[in-house]
This record gives C-alpha cells, sequence and structure tokens, in this order.
C-alpha cells in the first residue's frame, strides 16, 4: 500500500517551518536563518520511502506586509493551503498567543486535515505550553496536535507517522531521488542569500535579492557566476565589505554549501547590483522570480 499526497508547512515568520522541513526530507531544501520571513516563495520538498512520499510545501511566514514582495509572500502562504492534503500549522509554543498569531488564524482555511505543530518545546514551560494547546484547541477543534523541537528533530518521526496515518492511498508524484521542485540554480541561490542575511547588517537583508546569471559545469571545478541585488548604494558598501572582506566571507560560506550540494568543487564569482525600490516593482518580483501564479 502506497501513501502519498501534498501536505502545507505554514506559520508565522521564525517558527521553524523551514528547519522542519529539511529535517522531514532529510537534506537542505529551505534556508535557515534567525531572522524572519527569511523564505520568500513556495518551495517542494519531497519525503520518499518505500512505501511512501509526501511533497511538503513550505511557504512564507504570514506578517502584516509593507512592501508588495510582502504581500506577494503572504498570498503565496494563503493559497498553499488549498488543495492539498493536510496543513501544518507550526507555532512557536515559546511565545504567548498575539496580534500576529490571530492574524494568521483568520485568515488560514485549510482544505483537508489539520495539524498543529507546537514547536521549540524546549523553550517554554509545562504550564505555557498547556495553555497555548488549549488556546489553538478552542480555534481549531477538528486539528490533531504534535509537540517538537525541529531543530534537533524531537519527536518529528512522531509528526511523521501522524502524516502517514492521514493521508490517502496514492501514487508516487516524483522519481526516486528527486527531492525538491525547484532547479539547482534556485537552491544556491538561496544559499548565497541565507548567507547574505546571516553576515550583514539588519537594514540590508530583506532589501536582497539573487540573480544566478550563469553556471558552467567542467569536469574538476563548476563555475557560478552570481550578483546580489539591493536598494540603495550604501548597502552595497555594506555588501562588498572594507577591501572586499564582507563579500569575500560571503562567497567562501556559500561555496562551502553549494559544493555539498552539487557534490563537485566550485568557483563563485560574486557581484553586487543596484536596483532601487524593486520590493514595490512588479517587474523586479517576476524578474527575480516571485511571479504569482495566473
Amino acid at each position: 500500500m502506497m501513501k502519498s499526497g501534498f501536505v502545507a508547512i505554514i506559520g508565522r515568520p521564525n517558527v521553524g517551518k523551514s528547519t522542519l522541513l529539511n529535517v522531514l526530507v532529510g537534506r537542505k531544501i529551505s534556508i535557515i536563518t534567525p531572522k524572519p520571513q527569511t523564505t520568500r516563495t513556495n518551495i517542494q520538498g519531497i519525503y520518499n520511502a518505500p512505501d511512501a512520499q509526501i511533497v511538503f510545501v513550505d511557504t512564507p511566514g504570514i506578517h502584516k506586509p509593507h512592501y508588495r514582495l510582502g504581500e506577494y509572500m503572504n498570498k503565496v502562504a494563503f493559497s498553499s493551503v488549498n488543495n492539498v492534503d493536510c496543513t501544518l500549522l507550526v507555532v512557536d509554543s515559546s511565545l504567548p498567543f498575539g496580534e500576529g498569531d490571530q492574524f494568521l488564524v483568520d485568515r488560514v482555511h485549510p482544505d483537508g486535515k489539520l495539524i498543529v505543530v507546537l514547536n521549540k518545546i524546549d523553550l517554554t514551560t509545562t504550564e505555557k505550553l498547556a495553555q497555548i494547546k488549549e488556546k489553538y484547541q478552542s480555534l481549531f477543534p477538528n486539528a490533531d496536535f504534535a509537540e517538537t523541537v525541529a531543530a534537533d528533530a524531537i519527536n518529528v518521526d512522531i509528526l511523521l507517522k501522524k502524516l502517514l496515518n492521514l493521508l490517502p492511498e496514492g501514487p508516487k508524484y516524483f522519481p526516486d531521488g528527486v527531492y525538491c521542485d525547484h532547479p539547482e540554480s534556485f537552491i544556491i541561490a538561496e544559499i548565497i542569500r541565507e548567507k547574505v542575511m546571516l553576515l550583514t547588517q539588519e537594514e540590508v537583508p530583506h532589501s536582497v535579492a539573487i540573480s544566478i546569471e550563469k553556471i558552467t559545469p567542467k569536469k574538476e571545478k563548476t563555475d557560478i557566476y552570481a550578483t546580489i541585488i539591493v536598494e540603495k548604494d550604501s548597502q552595497k558598501g555594506i555588501m562588498i565589505g572594507r577591501g572586499g572582506k564582507k563579500i569575500k566571507s560571503i562567497g567562501i560560506k556559500a561555496r562551502e554549501d553549494i559544493e555539498e550540494l552539487l557534490g563537485v568543487k566550485v568557483n563563485l564569482n560574486l557581484y553586487v547590483s543596484v536596483e532601487e525600490g524593486w520590493r514595490d516593482s512588479a517587474h523586479h518580483l517576476k524578474l527575480f522570480g516571485y511571479k504569482e501564479e495566473e
């Protein structure tokens, strides 16, 4: 008997959605940083087993948007719960229920089954965990619940068993060995953006986009040319750093992950370009891959 289905992963920014996806799939699909709104578009990660295949859809963190990019991210996230077999609503159980949580639950109406994942249980108390669980039980009386520490893979196996029990019998949607619906160039761009977010000042990360200009595979080493797009000349200076030190650090850390992804040595060439106001430009959002489905 083959179990299969589509599962959306939704939640507020920084609750651990991407970490959970990577653990469930067993490899790095979605980038992870301590900064909110790291994920910007739906990313499908595929879990494969001899008798099951789950297509997980990691979504941007739902938040009150300030730019056209934020509106796009919310629209992508909200639409992800349509036409899926199950939705995982990931909650940071170390924080009390607040306005942002209410903003989310008011707008989320899953088509299929729902599991509320109370994540980061290592950072809370038994009393607080019980309180937030009771709150979500009142909001979603038919939902199932799981308690996890995604960063340490604690109880993720229990969550997976719950999912498999809920999913219908069905075919495999992707061949064995496929673990993501995006091309390698997308993952490479996301890896570079992750390193930018980890290594730059607060004013820079969310105004950054990555454009992969060219990938040239060679026998012993693959050449990759990528442009880091920012919105201001001052951000370009921060990105490059004194004597090129910052962009060199970004390149070194990104190259390590890209080499692990590709399984070959990589020569990574990074450039920086300024595109003022790109986060509010429909043209630039489409150009950088943030294109709404028709």
